[in-house]
Parts: structure tokens; sequence; C-alpha cells
């Protein structure tokens, strides 16, 4: 993938040294973990709310995204929350508050 000033007719490239390209490298690996390890944690939540709201996944995922984006909080530590609710039962107020609006069949306990 360029960056932008490759993608510029003329512009002046730094050499790539194989020290950068491991950095690179490393960089990339590192965002892919992070990217793996979020999707797992929201598939799980999304779990959850399948068998909380007898809803589809893509209901479940609507509800997360939409409940992230009215409590202003990242999606990845909503569904941290919300996995977390599905082990102990407890979850912040804001966050019951907005899955209590989107559930089909009401809030449990």
């Amino acid at each position: 993938m360029d960056t932008p000033a490759q993608r510029l007719s003329g512009a002046v490239r730094e050499p790539e040294t194989p020290h950068s390209k491991i950095r690179h490298l490393e960089t990339k690996v590192t965002q892919l973990e992070q990217a793996v390890e979020s999707h797992a944690v929201i598939d799980q939540a999304i779990g959850v709310v399948v068998a909380v709201g007898r809803m589809t996944p893509a209901e479940a995922w609507d509800v997360l995204r939409e409940t992230s984006m009215c409590t202003n909080v990242k999606l990845r530590n909503v569904a941290e929350l919300v996995v977390s609710w599905g082990q102990t039962g407890e979850l912040a107020w804001d966050i019951r508050e907005e899955l209590a609006k989107r559930l089909k069949h009401g809030f449990p306990g």
C-alpha cells in the first residue's frame, strides 16, 4: 500500500532500510492483532445480545453500534461491557438504558 507521499508524482522518498521495513511490519502486525481481538470481543457481545434480545446477529450488531453512538463509547468498549454483563449481570447504567431502548423483548434483570 502506497503512502500519500508515494502517490505524489515527483515526491522525494526516503530510502527504505531493513530496519524501517521491520518497524513498519511490526506496526502492521500489532494493528492486525488489535483488530482480531476487537472483532472477537464484538462477536461475543453480538452473541450476548442475540440471546438476550432474541434477535438476529444483524439486529444485534445494529443494537451495539447504535448503543455505542448514543453513549459516545467506543464500540469495542461497549462490547466488552456487554460481554462482562453476560457473565456478571452488572452493566453501567448508560449502556443499560440504551440497550433497553433497543431490545425487542424488554431488558432482563
